[in-house]
């Protein structure tokens, strides 16, 4: 969601800045800004739009070598100018950005700033108008930020300057991501890693509840009462090739063109040296040592989510249930006696899960988090974590991170099951191998899977996924790929559930993608789309080599039926692309979504 960056040396901070922002476009934001610092005062630039529109205004005769800078993604007032970041106080002396959600910011307008005439709508400038009033009401600005900190409730990421001391940045974190890194005669601020990649790989990882003051030379934590902290840095493992476009159109094309790689990528990773599938033996005792498995996700996590419950019941054989984070936060159902809880999330920081994570942590339950971003909060803060391996993934909506999660989270039922002394029935090595062929074959036949979209979604606004089983989890992703990217509303459902009342939306012409890769209940499926067709639908029966029928419009190669999803996904994935880039859409952009979702 929301970016923050920071940079303060001896160069022209202003590029640095853009150019920083520019590499957390793919997080999603309505609008961003900058400011920079010099001995005349800060100059500051916001703009409605893409960081394009803010480059046409930042003044290029402003030299200014310290600045702060951010892109925003709407929560509290609407998307313009007076709304983006930075914000400053009433006297213009401290500008701030801010990441996050403050959930007493109205308490403390009413009983703090009661006298101030407050510019935005937003949460934030509530902080920078309470650091200047303890400021002015006789504090340094290192206590004023510090006691402003400490009154505040939810979650911050922070950047502030100050007018009067231009040579620091004073930076903040409680609950969303912050990171500072470290250079020769200069430091940076950042959300992600990324974002300031172009200039070091060293990074300082910033706890909740401390802050930081960040000079040319020199960068001090501390906590917020006053306890100084050391830590050392660590070196990011990106590789800069893998967060450019090179000569894809969108990201979103590269990334599903980079499933075969990455399910070959991850077969190798949790290979040991005698080719066996190994992950660490903590890992599979926390498994197999739990009465039942939560996993908490969102989004298309939650999707992969529910194939991983498939393999963690029948390879496992541990029940397992799925839960929306957002929900199982302030909705705990009774646990079991031992449960284990897996957090799925693509980068690690996403909020909802984290607040999860915080709270089954004080009831003392073991944590486990599969994500892509080592050293991300869910990581750092779980048990045990199992990487993806899959490498950056920028556009908004996620293909390659949802396949790597199938196949690593079938890695981690099978090699539980094996611990046990049981055996899944099949050479899970060999027959992810088998699928990343096959995903393979399925990336290729894009020019088809155009054809179909325009056959089946030019004129529509509507659509339905439906499958059973396996197949009914990946007909939900098919269907939130759809609706995020084209913003046709698309809905996915059990193939059974449409007769009992779905099929009342059925109309002349309705679009109806049925997932039939199943053998066991292809019959029912393709009932299913009779029972649609019926009824005027538009039917594109998705099978799979060896139990495909006549008429069906997209096969499959022959995979294992257990790893199913990650071949019969990609024809869904490019279909939705697809029918995004026919519609004019903004595919690896799209409208008030964001990538990371870093607030509850």
């Amino acid at each position: 969601m929301c970016g923050i960056v920071g940079y303060i040396g001896l160069n022209d901070a202003k590029e640095i800045l853009l150019r920083g922002l520019e590499k957390l476009e793919y997080r999603g934001y309505d609008s961003a800004g900058i400011a920079v610092s010099n001995a005349g005062g800060v100059s500051l630039f916001k703009s409605k739009g893409r960081i394009a529109d803010l480059r046409d205004i930042v003044d290029e005769s402003t030299e200014a070598q310290t600045g702060i800078g951010h892109t925003r993604w709407a929560t509290h007032g609407v998307p313009n100018v007076t709304n983006a970041h930075p914000h400053q106080d009433a006297s213009n002396r401290f500008t701030l950005v801010h990441n996050g959600v403050i959930e007493n910011y109205d308490k403390l307008r009413r009983e703090e700033l009661a006298d101030v005439q407050l510019v935005s709508d937003t949460d934030t400038e509530i902080i920078v108008q309470l650091i200047a009033k303890f400021v002015f009401g006789g504090l340094t600005t290192e206590e004023a930020f510090a006691k402003t900190l400490r009154m505040l409730h939810g979650s911050y990421a922070i950047a502030m300057l100050d007018e009067e001391e231009p040579d620091t940045i004073f930076v903040a974190k409680n609950k969303s991501p912050l990171l500072v890194g470290l250079g020769e005669e200069f430091n940076v601020v950042a959300s992600d890693a990324m974002a300031m990649f172009q200039v070091t790989d060293q990074f300082v990882e910033l706890h909740d509840g401390e802050m930081v003051i960040v000079t040319r030379e020199n960068v001090r934590i501390r906590t917020l009462n006053g306890e100084t902290i050391s830590r050392e840095p660590y070196k990011a493992e990106l590789d800069a090739t893998d967060i450019e476009k090179g000569t894809y159109p969108h990201y979103m094309l590269k990334e599903i063109d980079e499933q075969p790689a990455v399910l070959r990528k991850i077969i190798q990773a949790y290979q040991n040296e005698d080719g066996e599938l190994h992950v660490d033996r903590e890992t599979l005792d926390a498994i197999n040592g739990a009465d039942r498995i939560y996993i908490i996700a969102a989004g298309t996590s939650y999707h992969a989510g529910l194939v991983g419950k498939e393999y963690f019941e029948k390879f496992a054989g541990v029940p397992t249930e799925v839960h929306i984070s957002s929900e199982f936060g302030y909705h705990m159902p009774l646990l079991s006696d031992k449960p284990l809880f897996v957090f799925i999330s693509q980068s690690g920081e996403t909020a909802d899960s984290r607040q999860v994570l915080v709270r089954i942590k004080e009831l003392g339950h073991p944590s486990l988090t599969v994500t892509n971003v080592a050293g991300s909060t869910l990581s750092r803060e779980s048990d045990h974590t199992v990487l993806l391996h899959a490498g950056p993934e920028i556009a908004v909506a996620s293909t390659k991170a949802y396949t790597a999660q199938i196949a690593v989270l079938g890695i981690l039922a099978a090699l539980a099951s094996e611990a046990k002394g049981k055996t899944i029935g099949f050479d899970l090595i060999q027959e992810l191998g088998i699928a990343a062929n096959a995903a393979q074959t399925m990336v290729d036949r894009k020019e088809e899977m155009e054809g179909l979209s325009f056959d089946f979604l030019e004129l529509s606004r509507n659509a339905f996924f439906i499958g059973r089983g396996l197949d009914y989890h990946v007909s939900l992703e098919g269907a939130l790929k759809l609706k995020e990217i084209s913003y046709i509303q698309a809905e996915g459902f059990a193939g059974g559930e449409l007769k009992h009342g779905t099929i009342a939306l059925i109309e002349e012409g309705t679009p109806v993608f049925a997932l039939a890769t199943q053998e066991a209940v292809s019959p029912n499926i393709r009932g299913n789309v009779k029972e649609v067709g019926a009824r005027g639908a538009k039917s594109c029966i998705i099978s799979m080599e060896g139990i495909q029928e006549e008429g069906d419009r997209i096969v499959i190669p022959a995979v294992h039926p257990m790893l199913a999803p990650l071949v019969s996904v990609i024809p869904l994935q490019l279909i939705s692309y697809y029918a995004a880039l026919h519609r004019g859409c903004d595919v690896d952009k799209p409208r008030n979504l964001a990538k990371s979702v870093t607030v509850e």
